[in-house]
Parts: structure tokens; C-alpha cells; sequence
């Protein structure tokens, strides 16, 4: 599988079915939080970076390899930006025509100032964009987005996109200490959801490996004013923790750097995952990831995260390529 993977544990989606649209880092921000790396360079071009039959190929697949009440939902989730994509619309109702399972699309939302990007998501049964800012210099602060796509443009596209969709939308603000938790902010950023009229308000914290070192989630004082401020449709939403489907591969290591290729897991959550296969395969499949820079150690938060190779996170806290061998 080179689109589709997991399914992988979701708080708020159950165990859901990934499927990744376009290459590594393709986006049109480079969010100081992102745990996939810098975007480099950024992208605001929507064209199809991968052919559509092949992801729907493997989707198709992986529905069949998997009973009724396995996958909870089919979530369309980037390694950047999946709306990049421009068959997005055509890839979602193939999705459906396929199964009843319901389809989310994980988005920042900033191309949904284009109609006919509005229209491709209106199909879908969740759409969960971001917003992190209630002004555009923050906005540039934290989201350090493509010149062509404003604040001003952002909001509009999800303010408009409200109007027709009649789905879930569930808007996310990830938190940053010292950025987006103060009072002012918060405020700001309330006002700005007031006009979107979400459904929901998932907050989010970096707990992941940022790929900038000095960004920070929030304290306790700050998660409890962002629920304060955001009002009774917001809620902290936390990591999930559960199984991670790595079955579809026929090596064990192609199906780990599936995984935290859109997903960076902790070292001990890794290990955890690969528990479920005899100790001479994991200890094999470590060593490959090491020694054959398939994958990387990023530090962050005094803990070892692994990532896909080619993300580019800042030299001074990214470890070596080849890390202290492991034993299970």
C-alpha cells in the first residue's frame, strides 16, 4: 500500500482508514507545529500528484481485506494538504459508492474559497479544516502560508462553505503556548469562529514532534481559558491510543514508514505497535529502519519520535540517522 493505510486509532473518528492524495509536504502552509516537517517548497497548485485509480485501487483493497466493524471511518488525511488534489470530488464519491462507511476529509481549509472545492467536500460526511488564528499576522505567524492564500481568503472560503454543506464541520485550533492560548487571541479567534458557525471546536495540542523546537502546547491555565473563550461547542481533543493496522504489506518495515510517514509515533508507541510480532522480526525491522534511513529519530519533548526520512525538521534537534540499536 502506497496511499491507503491503518486503519489507525482516532479519538474523535474511531479506527480510521487513511488516505493520503498527494507526496510528502505537499502544502500551501508550513505550520511551526507541523509534525511532518517544513514544507519545502510550498505548493498552491491543485493538479493530481498521484493517479486516481491507483488510490482508488487500494482503497478498494483494503476494504475488502477488512470485516464489517473494523474501519469506523474513511478519512482522507495528507502528508500536506489533501485538497492539493484536484480529483479530491471524484475520489470522494468513488469512496462512497463503495461503501456506507462514512468519509471524513482532514483539511486546513484554504482552498474552500474555490466553489468547485467547496462542492468536491460537500459530498463528504465530516469535514475537519483549521483555524489557529483570529487575525492574518498571526495567522502568517503560526501558519506561514503560500502568499496566495491569505487570512482574509481563509475565512471567507469557510464562512461560504458553511452556507452549503450540510455535513458535520468540526473546525480544529491547535494550540501554542505563548502564540494563540492568551486571552486576546482566543477572543479573536472566537469572534472569527462565531461567523463560521462550526459545529464543533476541536482543540488540538502539539504532542507530536513540532517541527519547530521552541513550540510548546499550552499549560493547564491555558487549555482551561481556550475552553472558556471558545465556548460550550469546544472540546481538548488528545491523542489517541490504540491498534495500529500495519497488515497489506508484504514487509514489515514498507509498512512502518507507511505509518509514520503521515503519522510520527513515539519510540515507545512503535515499539508497542511491532509487539505483536515475534522479537527476531522487530528487532529486524528496527534495525533495518536505522541503518537504511527509511525512516528518522526526531527529539522532541525529551522523547525519540520516528518520522519518514525526507522530513526536513531543524538540524540542531534532529539525531542522527542511525540510532542506539534496539533489543525486544
Amino acid at each position: 500500500m502506497n496511499y491507503v493505510f491503518g486503519p489507525v486509532p482516532s479519538r474523535r473518528l474511531g479506527q480510521s482508514l487513511g488516505i493520503d492524495t498527494i507526496p510528502l509536504k505537499t502544502c500551501n502552509w508550513n505550520c511551526v507545529y507541523c509534525q511532518l516537517g517544513r514544507t519545502l517548497p510550498l505548493t498552491n497548485e491543485r493538479r493530481e500528484y498521484i493517479l486516481r485509480e491507483e488510490i482508488m485501487a487500494e482503497v478498494k483493497s483494503a476494504l475488502e481485506s477488512h470485516k464489517v466493524g473494523e474501519i469506523d471511518w474513511i478519512t482522507f488525511v495528507g502528508s500536506g494538504e489533501p485538497t492539493l488534489h484536484k480529483d479530491m470530488g471524484w475520489l470522494i464519491r468513488q469512496v462512497k459508492a463503495q461503501t456506507t462507511i462514512p468519509v471524513a476529509v482532514i483539511t486546513n481549509g484554504t482552498l474552500l474559497h474555490l466553489p468547485e472545492v467547496r462542492e468536491e467536500l460537500s459530498a463528504a460526511d465530516a469535514v475537519l479544516p483549521t483555524l489557529d488564528a483570529g487575525n492574518a499576522a498571526l495567522y502568517r505567524k503560526i501558519n506561514r502560508p503560500h502568499p496566495d492564500v491569505t487570512f482574509e481568503r481563509h475565512v471567507n472560503g469557510l464562512i461560504a462553505f458553511r452556507k452549503q454543506y450540510h455535513g458535520k464541520l468540526w473546525v480544529e485550533v491547535m494550540l501554542v503556548r505563548n502564540l494563540n492560548d492568551t486571552e486576546e487571541a482566543l477572543i479573536e479567534i472566537a469572534s472569527t469562529l462565531k461567523r463560521i458557525q462550526p459545529d464543533e471546536v476541536h482543540i488540538i495540542l502539539p504532542t507530536r514532534p513540532p517541527v519547530e523546537t521552541w513550540v510548546q502546547p499550552p499549560d493547564e491555565e491555558g487549555i482551561l481559558r481556550a475552553r472558556a473563550i471558545l465556548g460550550n461547542v469546544a472540546s481538548v481533543i488528545h491523542s489517541a491510543s490504540g491498534t495500529f493496522d500495519l497488515s497489506g504489506f508484504t514487509s514489515l518495515v514498507d509498512a512502518v514508514v507507511s505509518i509514520v510517514t503521515r503519522h510520527p509515533m513515539r519510540e515507545d508507541e512503535l515499539v508497542t505497535t511491532l509487539n505483536r510480532w515475534p522479537p527476531v522480526d522487530v528487532n529486524k525491522t528496527l534495525k533495518e529502519l536505522e541503518e537504511s534511513g527509511k525512516a528518522q529519530v526526531v527529539e522532541r519533548y525529551g522523547c525519540r519520535f520516528w518520522s519518514a526520512s525526507p522530513a526536513h525538521y531543524p538540524e540542531e534537534a534532529q539525531s542522527q540517522r542511525t540510532a542506539p540499536k534496539h533489543t525486544v
